[in-house]
């Protein structure tokens, strides 16, 4: 008898799902070439490989190896680009916006639903990404995996075309984006 495949949550700690490069196609035309970029949640490092395979001077930092994006910072940086751990999006959302910087932060489209990040999106301002599919992270297991739950990047001062964006993903071997609008 099989056993049931697990939901990736099931698998590990819901903060840990590894987000693969394909998801910085769309945020790429809006990167500055001269950002130093900080990755502050940069896990196994994906999104960091990804930004430097594009010639971006990158940052990579994770709690785990002592620096939390809450309490430290850098000295030098522009830009902010990271998914943070799920249940921490508030936390990481607000210092974002107390920093500054430009950000874009992937985050799950119930970002939307609470009225302390409402309240944030009123005061600040917000632009989004919105893919045409659900993003296959890298679960804890090792393997990828649909997500449950669909996410878009949330940025500031990223000077996006519109604050509404919606971008068609393709498979990591096309390379390709198409922009909709």
């Amino acid at each position: 008898m099989r056993s049931k495949k697990q939901p990736p949550m099931k698998q590990g700690n819901s903060d840990d799902f590894q987000t693969p490069k394909e998801a910085l196609y769309p945020l790429i035309s809006y990167l500055k070439k001269d950002w130093k970029i900080w990755e502050c949640a940069c896990g196994s490092g994906n999104l960091v490989r990804g930004l430097k395979e594009y010639n971006y001077d990158v940052i990579g930092t994770d709690i785990k190896e002592g620096h939390d994006f809450l309490k430290w910072q850098p000295k030098e940086y522009d830009c902010i680009v990271t998914n943070p751990p799920f249940s921490l999006k508030q936390e990481f959302l607000k210092r974002c916006y107390e920093l500054k910087k430009p950000f874009a932060l992937l985050l799950p489209l119930t970002t939307f639903e609470t009225e302390k990040r409402q309240s944030l999106f009123k005061r600040y301002g917000v632009q989004v990404v919105f893919f045409n599919k659900r993003i296959n992270f890298v679960t804890p297991s090792g393997n990828g995996g649909g997500s449950w739950f669909a996410t878009a990047w949330f940025t500031s001062q990223m000077k996006l075309k519109k604050d509404l964006n919606f971008v068609r993903l393709f498979s990591p071997n096309q390379k390709r984006l198409e922009v909709t609008t």
